[in-house]
């Protein structure tokens, strides 16, 4: 265990300044101009609607090709999601998939990608200013979210669940709150807006990104993590001396999220999920969950169906 948090902890500190894709530097910024995106309801009924797919080219896209490489803000420290394999030093994982499936059906070579390492609180900031054209990083679509930032159609099924050390006496959420346990999330997540929204007295330390958590977790600085199920097993599988306890209390939806301005852009990546979820079983989005996701036994079994607004 000593092992894991050392390397944890090293993994931890390369992460938040960003770190430039494996094919070169971190390029050029990725101008936004403003556009009249279609707006979602103010009502919010249904944040996972989104616009139709469609291949044509418009000046996001345009961009893109000009430049030549697709930015994409990511995470490299959450295994099976998005991490750097220490073998090859290559970046892997399901959002990694997705993302390279994107580059591929805009430019024709799924590594003409700029990976940019971004911290949970800095997904939004980064598209707003342009920093990256698109963040896959296990995010959650939210009607908070969409008033910032457009999203694809969703992509995977989540919810919120605790993780704790093996052998706790923590049963769940409900138990930890009640218990006084102190409670980590990563800033600007949704778990982090869930334990304001249950107990805004409970003893809650916000870190920077879910790995953190991880590690503080491990040298006993607190006793339980709330995060995204998906996320969770992934730590539970790289230090397995930690478990999922209780039921996922929430449904979330990951989305790729975007600016707002770039309508032509979701349109292109909600075209590239609708090829990336066809073909059943053999899909290559199965072929993603299979190679990345299966063992953590989610008991997910197809993609979520698309919904859309337009």
């Amino acid at each position: 265990m000593l092992v894991t948090c050392a390397l944890a902890a090293v993994t931890a500190l390369l992460l938040p300044g960003g770190a430039p894709g494996r094919n070169g530097g971190r390029g050029t910024t990725a101008a936004v101009r403003p556009a009249a995106a279609a707006a979602p309801a103010t009502d919010c009924t249904d944040p996972e609607a989104s616009l139709r797919p469609s291949t044509s080219d418009g000046p996001a896209v345009r961009r893109i090709k000009e430049r030549g490489r697709l930015i994409a803000g990511v995470d490299q420290n959450s295994y099976r999601w998005g991490y750097r394999d220490p073998a090859t030093g290559r970046l892997d994982g399901f959002d990694i998939a997705l993302v390279r499936a994107i580059a591929k059906a805009i430019l024709g070579d799924p590594d003409k990608v700029t990976f940019l390492a971004i911290p949970t609180n800095q997904r939004i900031p980064a598209l707003k200013s342009g920093k990256v054209d698109i963040v896959a990083r296990t995010m959650s679509i939210s009607c908070d979210r969409i008033k910032e930032v457009a999203f694809s159609t969703a992509y995977f099924q989540a919810g919120q669940q605790l993780l704790v050390p093996k052998g706790s006496k923590v049963t769940g959420l409900d138990d930890a709150l009640m218990t006084g346990r102190k409670i980590c999330a990563a800033a600007g997540s949704t778990a982090e807006a869930e334990l304001t929204k249950r107990a805004a007295s409970a003893s809650v330390t916000t870190v920077p990104n879910q790995l953190d958590c991880l590690v503080r977790l491990q040298l006993g600085q607190v006793d339980a993590i709330l995060t995204d199920n998906a996320l969770g097993a992934g730590q539970a599988a790289q230090d397995p001396s930690v478990v999922l306890v209780g039921k996922p209390f929430t449904t979330e939806y990951y989305g790729v999220a975007m600016n707002r301005g770039a309508e032509d852009l979701v349109r292109r990546v909600n075209a590239v999920l609708d090829d990336y979820r066809a073909g059943g079983t053999s899909s290559p989005w199965m072929q993603a969950y299979r190679q990345w996701l299966a063992r953590a036994d989610l008991g997910i079994t197809a993609p979520p169906e698309p919904k859309y607004r337009d």
